[in-house]
């Protein structure tokens, strides 16, 4: 509960107003100004370490929160001691966003896949040591993300400093950072409800699980089927982030028909992935569930679940590819306006309808998202087959000479 609710507040909104960066970034290497990818990364620091005040007062009283909202005492009290502890990770995790989207739109992916790989082999002896010989058990737990979270940072910014892939991308802090702060804001807000109102309703199943009749087993249940639609989701996550630096680069290049075809090769490459890795879930799903716990029940129930997570991931890596194209032309107030009609206008109504009006219990509050992600994948489709490639061009091109400044004047 503790995690949906740091997701919904805090990381989803880092990872959103990040993605500006996809867009900034992105067409301005296409284009050749090199200089200008530091000064887009200093203001995305600037903007997001900033916002993380104020979530950061709002985890300290999680608690509260998910008290007044009629969740359960022992799990309130539980979620908001993890939140507070959960702090330090926030103010990590944006400039992680911020340095991953600056490499990312760069071509730079070996790096950040060794770097994640070391913290992740230390996140394991961390959590080891944290939670189990500590003694601080679930305070622990928190602790250790926060720590992984801040070496993975450190890391990255270890390489930016020292390698020469980044040495025309990034010459040192600059006063030009805090101009055109507004311009980053102005993209930053929808790029970051593009991501969170997607985001959010995934997370609001789960806080509505809470008030089925056995809330216990269908919180529980919920959050291990959505974790692992988590785990699956970083399959097409790479894919959308992988051409949303193509249609970037390619478009701040002058180059729309090239955009074109990475976006069709995509597709028809997250169709064939979404397709195994549903068709994983379903010859899984009789003993996934003991990955996470051995409550027969629980498992069973996990069972019945998965079926419908694996028609979930199927239309999601579909979504995720579209919306990468969409970070990549600089659509995020398009995409935000797609998600808030698909998610809260149709996904929400029916998970709500089929859970507690015709009683199907967990089963119907994922089957709600399905009918969200199917009518989300639908409209954004239809928006990338009727896109003009030649005017996104063009429009690449104005964004990237609006945003630029002299050489000289970061060195």
């Amino acid at each position: 509960m503790a995690t949906s609710f740091a997701g919904v507040t805090g990381f989803s909104l880092m990872m959103g107003m990040g993605s500006a960066l996809e867009t900034l970034c992105g067409q301005s290497f296409g284009a050749k100004q090199n200089h200008m990818l530091g000064i887009h990364l200093q203001r995305a620091m600037l903007v997001l370490m900033t916002v993380c005040v104020p979530v950061a007062v709002v985890w300290a009283y999680t608690g509260q929160i998910l008290l007044a909202f009629g969740q359960d005492p022992e799990i309130s009290s539980e979620a908001g001691l993890f939140a507070r502890w959960l702090i330090p990770s926030l103010f990590a995790y944006g400039l992680l966003q911020c340095y991953v989207r600056f490499l990312q739109t760069q071509n730079i992916v070996l790096p950040l896949m060794l770097t994640s790989a070391v913290t992740a082999l230390i996140h394991v002896l961390v959590c080891w040591v944290l939670v189990f010989k500590s003694g601080l058990g679930i305070r622990g737990a928190a602790l250790a993300n926060s720590i992984s979270y801040w070496i993975n940072v450190l890391l990255l910014v270890v390489y930016v400093r020292i390698s020469p892939s980044c040495k025309e991308t990034w010459a040192g802090f600059s006063r030009e950072t805090f101009h055109q702060v507004l311009s980053f804001v102005k993209l930053a807000i929808p790029s970051a409800s593009m991501i969170c109102i997607e985001f959010w309703s995934f997370e609001l199943i789960i806080l509505l699980s809470g008030l089925l009749p056995n809330p216990t087993l269908e919180t529980s249940a919920l959050s291990i089927i959505l974790n692992t639609g988590a785990l699956m989701f970083m399959i097409p996550f790479g894919l959308g982030a992988a051409i949303s630096t193509r249609v970037s680069n390619e478009l701040g290049a002058g180059r729309p028909m090239a955009a074109r075809r990475a976006v069709q090769v995509v597709v028809v490459l997250a169709i064939i992935v979404e397709f195994i890795g549903g068709l994983t879930i379903m010859l899984a799903r009789n003993v996934w569930g003991y990955a996470y716990s051995n409550d027969e029940q629980l498992v069973q129930y996990i069972a019945n679940i998965l079926p419908i997570l694996a028609v979930s991931h199927f239309l999601d890596g579909i979504q995720c590819v579209l919306s990468g194209t969409a970070r990549g032309c600089g659509w995020q107030k398009l995409g935000a306006f797609v998600n808030l009609g698909a998610y809260y206008g149709v996904g929400i109504p029916c998970a709500v309808l089929l859970s507690f009006v015709f009683r199907i219990g967990g089963k119907g509050l994922l089957m709600g998202i399905v009918c969200g992600v199917s009518v989300q994948a639908v409209l954004l489709l239809i928006i990338t087959l009727c896109t003009d490639w030649e005017k996104e061009a063009r429009k690449a091109r104005d964004r990237v000479d609006s945003h630029s400044i002299p050489i000289y004047l970061v060195t």
